[in-house]
């Protein structure tokens, strides 16, 4: 049964808590019980221009409440569009698969541009609106005690709160409606509409702009208000424009939607981008960079105001330049994928600094993600032993004194370009070293760990390690100091063995076991029909047995690591 089926089927609480995974009297206490002061916490954030927004936090219990209706809905939401054969183009905010980017992309290359934005989204959304769409809706016709369980979830004060994970779902559905209403009025007057949450977009390429959706205001040139059918439309669907973001935006001029610039293709304004880079330059040659906000007076003008940076905001101001950048690649020629190779070199940097450089801890980085799995699974079992690696807290959880570097598969691995393997590694040693060597900022106090096999495919990274240091190494050593804080250790060698690799440290028995009828093979071209491999082994065998697991023979790994971490702190004196 689908979860639209199960939905619009259900009769009572305890029905809409199992779709939910929840106890029925888990939902009954969040929902009657719990005092409605005690269920959000509230705080304010700035605005772009000025301002604040007042946003309303879910307690852990109900977000995670939440969480769970807004997935239950956006699958309902695919299902119907899946039965229905159609693909909503229109709203763009807080959706799978869309984005400020697919937004802005259908508005390139126009000669006008218009936006508005609706006042009080959320808020103007009240209980009543919500409760009522999920009854009468024909898609949903929820009984009535169902639709008010669901109310009752997501409403705060009687509207959607800003901080509810199930808000953006709830409001793209009533909001509907109103995209319906404005598709079909820029279709009739040759216009492309979308829609991101609140901010509402119109843009034409005809040589007059549609009157119906935007009219100059009299006597100014560049002053624009909705038209009088768009304004109808809004409020017949229950909002209401903000007349303060109201613009215009022409072909010879800038044109931005949704923070992008669309005048050729979608991208981040050349003003953004430059600030990014010496924020960087900043940080990785003082080791500090400023953030600066703009501040809107009440009489207009705009203050400025310098407050010292964090790595944070910068981390966010990278990744969202580089999702633009890599949603263009993904849509364009080689030459421009070209061009995409070079703009992530700040990025690259700005990591290697942050993550390596300078880290707040040590950093070990493994081959792949399975010697990911080993490494933890091996460090919690053999906690009490090795306290420089990580330390168990009076309720049994762990502290965590390192950082097992994870890149594979992520984006950090692409900038980074790290995905595996000893070639990879070899690479990022090398761009390690030529980057570093600029960085001028305090750093390198903690050290950085490749952990590696002692097989043949740590030669290649033998050979560069000898490069930089003039000699190579010999595989026997507890630990090689390639450059600065950048370390390798290799797997031990066992007596009268010339090579070994991580799996070598398991027991046999636990390599014997059995998985769907299929043995374990370390092999990277092993027989799928009658083996299994690494991935299969440490997420099916090592990781749920890993409190059963021996880890023992593993010290000599981990004494190796500690053995570095001991080593540079004397190199490198706080």
């Amino acid at each position: 049964m689908t979860q639209l089926t199960t939905l619009k089927t259900a009769t009572t609480l305890h029905d809409i808590a199992a779709l939910l995974g929840f106890k029925a009297s888990a939902v009954a206490y969040i929902l009657y019980k719990l005092p409605g002061a005690n269920k959000y916490t509230k705080f304010d954030i700035p605005k772009r221009y000025g301002g604040t927004r007042e946003i309303s936090a879910p307690i852990p219990e109900l977000k995670l409440l939440q969480r769970r209706l807004s997935d239950c809905l956006q699958n309902c939401v695919e299902e119907i569009n899946k039965a229905e054969g159609r693909e909503d183009r229109i709203a763009h905010g807080f959706k799978r698969k869309r984005s400020i980017m697919t937004n802005a992309r259908q508005h390139r290359n126009r000669r006008f541009v218009f936006n508005i934005d609706l006042e009080d989204f959320f808020g103007s959304i009240n209980f009543g609106r919500v409760r009522g769409f999920f009854i009468k809706d024909r898609n949903y016709a929820l009984r009535a005690e169902i639709a008010t369980f669901l109310a009752q979830i997501a409403c705060y004060q009687n509207a959607l709160p800003q901080g509810s994970p199930c808000s953006p779902i709830i409001s793209n559905l009533i909001g509907h409606v109103l995209d319906i209403h404005l598709v079909k009025l820029a279709s009739k007057v040759g216009c492309t509409y979308s829609r991101y949450a609140d901010d509402l977009t119109f843009s034409t390429n005809e040589r007059v702009f549609p009157p119906q959706i935007a009219v100059k205001v009299r006597d100014s040139e560049h002053e624009w208000s909705p038209g009088g059918e768009l304004q109808q439309l809004v409020a017949k669907s229950g909002f209401e424009v903000n007349p303060l973001k109201t613009r215009m935006q022409y072909r010879d001029s800038r044109q931005e939607v949704t923070g992008l610039v669309v005048n050729r293709k979608v991208n981040v304004r050349a003003e953004y981008r430059h600030t990014v880079r010496a924020m960087v330059h900043r940080l990785c040659t003082k080791g500090t960079f400023e953030f600066v906000t703009k501040i809107k007076r009440v009489d207009g003008t705009i203050a400025v105001s310098k407050t010292v940076g964090t790595t944070k905001q910068l981390h966010g101001m990278l990744g969202f330049i580089y999702g633009v950048d890599r949603y263009n690649q993904t849509l364009t020629l080689d030459k421009e994928r070209q061009k995409f190779a070079k703009k992530v070199l700040v990025y690259r940097r700005f990591l290697l600094f942050k993550d390596f450089y300078a880290t707040p801890s040590p950093v070990i980085i493994c081959e792949g993600k399975t010697d990911n799995v080993y490494i933890l699974c091996a460090i919690r079992s053999l906690v009490a032993t090795y306290p420089e690696l990580a330390t168990k807290n009076a309720n049994g959880s762990i502290k965590w004194n390192v950082r097992i570097y994870k890149y594979s598969g992520t984006s950090t691995g692409r900038i980074l370009g790290i995905n595996g393997g000893s070639s990879d590694l070899g690479i990022l040693i090398q761009r390690y070293k030529a980057e570093s060597e600029r960085f001028k900022a305090p750093g390198r106090m903690h050290p950085v760990i490749l952990l590696i096999d002692n097989d043949s495919g740590a030669k290649p990274i033998y050979n560069i390690a000898k490069q930089i240091t003039g000699t190579k190494p010999r595989g026997t050593e507890s630990f090689v100091h390639v450059t600065g804080n950048l370390y390798l250790v290799a797997t031990p060698l066992k007596p009268g063995v010339k090579e070994s690799s991580i799996e070598d440290f398991f027991s046999a028995d636990i390599k014997a076991k059995t998985i769907g009828g299929k043995k374990f093979d370390p092999k990277n071209d092993f027989d799928t029909a009658t083996h299994y491999g690494k991935i299969v082994f440490a997420y099916k065998v090592v990781k749920p047995q890993a409190d059963k697991i021996d880890f023992g023979a593993f010290k000599p790994i981990l004494s190796n690591v500690v053995s570095v971490i001991k080593s540079h702190a004397k190199r490198y004196p706080a």
